[in-house]
């Protein structure tokens, strides 16, 4: 049987991205949604910041968890259930407000939202043959990132501390399921995620362990408490919504120069001086956010492009130093680290927050950057004292936090497993 021509798959990658696109939008909206409604319930920033945290930390269960459920009843069977649930979960919160229950519908949702990931990159990969498999995951990459940055506007409808935003979250994830349970693409073979030590990663890797965790520490503290440091300093809701929108952007699109120059170059310097320059951002940030908060936005483009690109540059560094057949298993091992990092960060920058203002958000990214740079310098001039050189050089690809399914995509890995597009072929 022949293998199905690119145009007879142009609508079951637009179905599944449109699937995508939907379901990031809502996920970002709920935790702008979140962030407001804990403001407006007079919660502490470090009680908002473990509610956020909890979303992270279901998110890391999750990919073990996930798996089991898939080879046990099937992709479909487990894309139904925890699609159900990932719906009504957002009604829920405005149902009680109380931070444990809160904390305990976040986890959930964490859960449910990795096991949604696994199933539509799975099907994503069917789809992406070995020529396109770039194409279709740079395509996944854009989606994600701009429907990130279009979630943040939305809690513009309608009032922000009411039901309204979680209303409308239910309804984008049941939207989200439309396009994707209708696709024509066969079930995808059942594999093992890869897993890789992490004690034995960090031996292959510090510089690209300390920055993935890193990354975590102050992506996903920025995606959980973004919105209550804009509304702390003073910004409207208009403000806010700008200031997250415009970083997430920068940081999606200054990705592809940042790489660009990582290949040309020592990525481990780039990737100090990203780190240095991310750092001073945040501490002009630090001094900034009381009395001049209009230049916030301007920094918020500057600080998304240079603090975005540290997980895409620990990766790409990583992969210098392995083998392409390890590449899937040590890019998981380096999302496990993102999830740990995600989940540590807003509770620790939410106490920040507290004890000294919501400016203390743009302490604690100075504080993390500055570390993380002192790091990448430290192992950076171990590594040149003992004369170690990369054995290859693989392509930085732009690269974001997701589930592990969605590795087999990236086209660093030559050799990743290909499902059969005969036996994957629409019907």
């Amino acid at each position: 049987m022949t293998s199905p021509s690119k145009n007879s798959l142009t609508w079951p990658l637009a179905s599944l991205l449109s699937g995508v696109s939907m379901l990031v939008v809502g996920i970002a909206l709920l935790s702008v949604a979140i962030g407001a409604q804990a403001g407006f319930a007079k919660y502490s920033v470090l009680v908002t910041g473990m509610i956020m945290s909890a979303y992270f930390a279901g998110f890391v269960y999750g990919t073990y968890a996930c798996p089991a459920l898939i080879r046990r009843v099937g992709y479909i069977r487990a894309f139904a259930v925890m699609a159900s649930v990932a719906s009504a979960l957002p009604v829920l919160h405005a149902v009680w407000t109380n931070p444990w229950f809160w904390g305990l519908l976040r986890f959930v949702t964490g859960l449910c939202i990795v096991g949604l990931y696994m199933v539509i990159e799975s099907w994503l990969n069917v789809v992406a043959d070995r020529e396109s498999r770039g194409k279709v995951f740079a395509a996944y990459m854009a989606v994600s990132g701009v429907s990130m940055a279009l979630g943040q506007w939305l809690i513009l409808v309608g009032d922000r501390f009411g039901f309204v935003p979680f209303a409308l979250v239910s309804v984008l994830f049941s939207f989200a399921l439309i396009p994707t349970t209708m696709t024509t693409i066969r079930e995808p073979r059942q594999t093992e995620a890869p897993s890789m030590n992490l004690l034995a990663l960090f031996v292959i890797s510090p510089i690209g362990f300390i920055a993935a965790l890193g990354s975590g520490l102050i992506n996903g503290t920025f995606y959980s408490l973004g919105n209550v440091f804009g509304a702390g300093v003073g910004f409207s809701d208009n403000r806010t919504a700008a200031f997250m929108a415009i970083t997430i952007l920068s940081g999606a699109a200054f990705q592809w120069p940042v790489g660009h120059l990582s290949d040309r170059y020592d990525r481990r310097w780039i990737l100090f001086w990203i780190c240095v320059i991310s750092a001073l951002l945040a501490a002009v940030g630090f001094y900034l956010a009381r009395e001049y908060e209009n230049f916030l936005i301007l920094l918020g483009v500057l600080y998304g492009a240079m603090s975005f690109a540290i997980y895409g540059l620990s990766v790409a560094h990583t992969n210098d130093l392995i083998e392409p057949a390890k590449v899937l298993e040590t890019t998981g091992g380096l999302l496990l680290l993102y999830g740990i990092g995600a989940t540590i960060g807003p509770t620790l920058a939410g106490g920040l927050m507290d004890y000294i203002g919501p400016e203390g958000l743009m302490l604690y990214f100075a504080l993390v950057l500055a570390a993380l740079a002192g790091l990448v310098w430290f192992f950076t001039a171990q590594q040149q004292r003992s004369a170690s050189v990369p054995a290859h050089r693989a392509d930085y690809v732009m690269m974001d936090a997701s589930s592990q399914a969605v590795l087999q995509m990236d086209p660093r890995h030559a050799g990743a497993p290909q499902t059969n597009t005969s036996d994957a072929s629409i019907t």
